[in-house]
C-alpha cells in the first residue's frame, strides 16, 4: 500500500481545460485525415519497418531514382517515397503520443493507487469503529463489504478486504 500521507497526485481537471484536450485531439485527428485503422488480422500480416530495413528502403528508393529505365512500370518510386516520409513523419508524432500516453496512465494509476489506499484504509476505520460499537458504523461496514468477496469469518466484520467484486 503507497504512503497514505504522500498524496504525490492532488489536482482534478477543469471542464474546459478536459473539453481543450478533447478539442485538440479533434484537432489532431482533423489535421491527419488519412489516419486508418487495422484489424488484428491486418496487423499480424504486414511487413514492419526498423531501422536496418527504413535503410534498405531509403537505398531501393535511391537506386529507383537514380536508375528510373529499370523500375517496371507498375511501381511507384514516388508513392515509395511518399509512404517513407509519411513513415518518418508518424514515427515523430507517435513518439510525441506514446510519451504523453504514458504521462496520461501513469498518472491516472497513481491518482486511482492513492483514492483506493484511501478507500481500503476508511474500510478499515470504519471496521474498527463497528468492532468498539460506533454508532452506524455497522451499516457502512456492511455497505462498503459488498464490494469484496465473502471471506468474513462468523465473529465480526469484514476488515481486510484484499480484491473487490468487480
Amino acid at each position: 500500500m503507497s504512503n497514505l500521507l504522500n498524496n504525490r497526485v492532488n489536482a482534478t481537471a477543469t471542464a474546459a481545460q478536459v473539453t481543450a484536450v478533447k478539442a485538440a485531439f479533434q484537432t489532431i485527428l482533423t489535421n491527419l485525415p488519412f489516419l486508418v485503422g487495422l484489424t488484428a488480422d491486418e496487423r499480424k500480416s504486414l511487413i514492419t519497418i526498423d531501422v536496418s530495413n527504413k535503410a534498405f528502403t531509403e537505398d531501393a528508393i535511391n537506386a529507383g531514382v537514380n536508375n528510373p529505365t529499370i523500375v517496371p512500370s507498375y511501381l511507384s518510386v514516388a508513392n515509395m517515397q511518399s509512404d517513407l516520409t509519411l513513415f518518418t513523419q508518424l514515427d515523430e508524432i507517435s513518439g510525441l503520443a506514446n510519451q504523453l500516453c504514458e504521462r496520461i496512465e501513469d498518472t491516472k494509476m497513481l491518482a486511482g493507487s492513492e483514492a483506493y489506499s484511501v478507500a481500503l484504509a476508511l474500510y478499515k476505520t470504519f471496521g474498527s469503529a463497528a468492532d468498539a460499537g460506533v454508532q452506524g458504523a455497522d451499516s457502512i461496514v456492511e455497505q462498503l463489504k459488498k464490494r469484496f468477496p465473502s471471506n468474513s469469518s462468523s465473529s465480526g466484520t469484514n476488515t481486510a478486504p484484499p480484491v473487490p467484486v468487480q
